[in-house]
């Protein structure tokens, strides 16, 4: 059983400045969570992307940054959320390569292999939805 550990905290993400203000966010709270360097770095990575993609192509929306705890290890948890127009084809968005405006296409796919945890759930015309989790090792 994963527990939340003391208050979340919420960016709202409307500007490119709250893309870097949720990296920010991210990095204090994988630093608290006692991540290595290099999972602070994958995090931080995955939470970028996903943070763009919640502004670009969900209009903006909002990031929950949580610690997180299963009583074994700590870690941190991310919900990004929009109202967005949703993704029609989650598969054909989850694959390398694939890319519905200019970018590498490396995203949602390059942040899931960034995490322990990714969750994607997404309505077309009603949003989407991703939690992502990285636990101390």
């Amino acid at each position: 059983m994963t527990a939340v550990v003391g208050a979340a905290q919420t960016q709202t993400i409307a500007s490119d400045e709250d893309v870097v203000r949720v990296r920010q966010l991210v990095r204090t709270a994988a630093v608290a969570a006692k991540l290595s360097l290099v999972d602070q770095t994958k995090v931080v990575t995955a939470a970028s992307e996903l943070a763009r993609n919640t502004l670009v192509y969900g209009g903006g929306g909002r990031a929950k940054v949580s610690t997180v705890d299963n009583g074994a290890r700590r870690g941190i948890r991310i919900v990004f959320s929009d109202e967005g127009p949703g993704i029609a084809d989650v598969a054909l968005a989850l694959t390398d390569g694939y890319t519905s405006g200019g970018g590498l296409g490396l995203g949602l796919s390059g942040a899931r292999r960034l995490v322990d945890e990714f969750e994607l759930s997404t309505e077309v015309g009603a949003g989407t939805t991703v939690s992502v989790t990285k636990w101390a090792r």
